[in-house]
């Protein structure tokens, strides 16, 4: 092999590295730009219908409250209050914890991304 050869080799062949590597990243950015989008989609999706259960909820319970607070009026109206009252506020605790447990959780934002890139990472290492 000549010596004018050889450079011309190294040439092409880190032209081709660069290559394989610009459509590498170009491929890991696309998947993260359509898992960002999902997410989003998702968490949208997830937060509409929250609020839907939320008020109909909501709306249900007040409304079977006040029917058997107003049946028991004449008999034990502080007793169906304090019971209602109680069960409001425990499920409103409940609620809290809960959604302070799902905070602590994290998210799986990326994930997949993140999971690619770790493989991309051990089949460049030697």
């Amino acid at each position: 092999m000549s010596e004018s050869q050889r450079p011309e080799r190294l040439a092409v062949s880190l032209k081709g590295f660069f290559s394989s590597l610009i459509e590498l990243v170009h491929v890991r950015l696309e998947l993260i730009t359509v898992e960002a989008r999902d997410e989003a989609l998702r968490l949208t999706e997830l937060l509409v219908y929250g609020a839907l259960a939320i008020a109909f909820l909501t709306f249900g319970i007040a409304f079977v409250a006040v029917l058997l607070t107003v049946l028991l009026w004449d008999s034990h109206r502080l007793l169906a209050l304090t019971l209602f009252s109680t069960l409001f506020i425990t499920l409103g605790v409940l609620a809290a914890v809960v959604a302070r447990a799902r905070m602590a959780e994290g998210t799986r934002l990326f994930a997949s991304s993140l999971d690619e890139l770790k493989r991309d990472r051990d089949s460049l290492r030697p």
